[in-house]
């Protein structure tokens, strides 16, 4: 079923846009902000289907900050690169005869 909708107190420039895509097209405002609205309301439908995960909502953000440290603190060396362990090996390889 097809029904009118008015919508009021839209800012300048939304109006001055709209008007000015309508010229560009060479169709009625109304079709250019139709447009807008059918497009507005299939990217909201594809987002609200879109599954949302909030089973791990309760963990997220629950360390103090004296946890979050104790944290940093024990993770700190795993940061630091040890050079030794990055030097080439020497070649194992044979010379071809």
């Amino acid at each position: 079923m097809r029904r009118s909708l008015t919508i009021q107190h839209l800012d300048d420039a939304t109006v001055e846009w709209i008007d000015q895509e309508a010229k560009r097209k060479g169709v009625p405002a109304e079709a250019v902000a139709r447009r807008l609205i059918q497009r507005g309301v299939e990217v909201e439908r594809k987002r609200a289907a879109q599954q949302v995960h909030r089973d791990l909502d309760a963990l997220a953000g629950t360390w103090s900050e004296e946890e979050t440290a104790e944290f940093l603190r024990a993770v700190e060396e795993l940061s630091q690169i040890d050079p030794s362990r990055w030097q080439c090996l020497p070649s194992s390889r044979t010379t071809p005869r």
